[in-house]
């Protein structure tokens, strides 16, 4: 099922809009458009949350963190020792319908050399092995366990959405039910120069940018997608990035450990590999969960040792997390961030030019998953072997890339 949005704005409606937040400049070219760019640009200013723009005036309001400490992760053999208990609470939330799967897949394959989406990009060697077959593959090895399907939302984007649609039908799924099957695009952000005003990228259309990998949840709510949650009585959200091909996705133990733990979130993390491995840490800000990224890791923080002798900090995120549904509710509208992001952005000048900046020269708005585990209190920081769930792509070849996750396919068995 996809859900879209049909537009019902009229110019007299868009006009009134763009005045409340002092954007009229959007309708400088509107005379000179053609229907179908007229019929666009209404559509845009519709779909287009103006209200982020309030936070250019208070970008300096940003959260700062006063205390950073370790927070204690499940590490794997208290996971192997408790693995009978977790699975069966685990396959008894699936059963009952209260385990959901939500696919962020908003990118496109641009660093591996390919023009679409990248949940299409083929990591086979001797046959077709998609990203997005790994992830159904992976997910199918839970519906087996547990005799029913996960209900599987899959976040798309402005540039990959009917690509993404159209492959999934052509592939049949890939064995999945497809009428278990829910597609979303995630929500646009306009991009503003530094007073405020939205940058036009042509003259139909707003300059703008995804609203960051912690507005999946809001994206998921404007186009009636969470409605759809409440009637399945779904009431735990397992999110997860598109590159990693290893991934358990809704998987049993982790849902029956978070689940066992009363913690409102868990997050799936791996031992890093190297002191200095770029990936965000779990750890207690201002005594709440939260993650730190690799870039703002003092050297204090990276040879802090607990009492264990080990690294204090030594648990990477692998973007894999489990949010008790209820709970996002409560955060979404109301205390999650916008993260203003200063940005170079195509853009038309003031005589209807494109320019391409050399320098940053605006804003972008994002909110984070990284927030969404610091609002809610609690989370279980579970251990899984990166051998065996940790396979990520983000380059052709080197670290993270198609190449070692081949190889890391190969060590666990999967034909490619």
């Amino acid at each position: 099922m996809d859900s879209g949005s049909v537009q019902t704005m009229t110019y007299q409606d868009a006009y009134r809009k763009l005045e409340e937040y002092g954007q009229l400049h959007v309708l400088k070219y509107y005379d000179e458009l053609n229907e179908e760019q007229k019929a666009q640009l209404l559509q845009q200013v519709e779909d287009t949350d103006f209200s982020v723009l309030q936070y250019v005036e208070h970008k300096d309001a940003a959260l700062e963190i006063k205390e950073i400490s370790p927070i204690a992760a499940m590490e794997l053999d208290e996971v192997e020792a408790r693995r009978e208990e977790f699975t069966q609470i685990g396959l008894d939330a699936v059963r009952q319908g209260k385990v959901a799967a939500v696919l962020l897949a908003g990118g496109m394959g641009t660093r591996l050399g390919s023009d679409d989406p990248k949940c299409m990009y083929d990591i086979g060697l001797t046959h077709p092995v998609y990203i997005m077959q790994r992830l159904v593959e992976n997910l199918m090895d839970v519906v087996k366990a547990a005799g029913a399907y996960v209900p599987f939302f899959i976040m798309t984007s402005d540039k990959n959405h009917d690509k993404t649609v159209s492959f999934m039908e052509k592939m049949n799924y890939f064995g999945y039910d497809p009428s278990k099957i829910w597609f979303f695009k995630q929500e646009m952000a306009p991009a503003a120069d530094y007073s405020g005003k939205v940058y036009m990228e042509e003259k139909y259309r707003i300059s703008t940018s995804p609203n960051g990998n912690g507005g999946w949840f809001l994206s998921m709510k404007r186009c009636g997608l969470i409605d759809k949650v409440h009637e399945l009585g779904i009431e735990w959200l397992n999110t997860f990035a598109v590159d990693n091909v290893l991934q358990r996705i809704a998987d049993p133990v982790f849902v029956g450990a978070t689940i066992a733990s009363g913690c409102a979130s868990g997050a799936k993390t791996v031992r890093k590999a190297d002191r200095d491995e770029r990936v965000g840490v779990i750890c207690l800000a201002d005594g709440r969960p939260s993650i730190i990224e690799y870039y703002e890791m003092t050297p204090e923080l990276l040879d802090a040792k607990n009492e264990k002798g080990d690294p204090a900090y030594n648990f990477g995120v692998i973007m894999n997390y489990l949010f008790r549904e209820k709970d996002l509710e409560r955060i979404v509208d109301e205390v999650l961030p916008v993260h203003i992001v200063e940005k170079k952005i195509p853009c038309l000048d003031e005589n209807g030019n494109p320019v391409s900046p050399e320098q940053p020269n605006g804003y972008k708005f994002e909110q984070l998953v990284l927030d969404m585990v610091r609002e809610l209190d609690t989370c279980l920081p579970v251990e899984v072997d990166r051998a065996k769930e940790f396979a990520p792509i983000k380059n052709k070849t080197g670290v993270d890339s198609v190449e070692s996750a081949r190889e890391l396919c190969r060590q666990n068995g999967i034909e490619l």
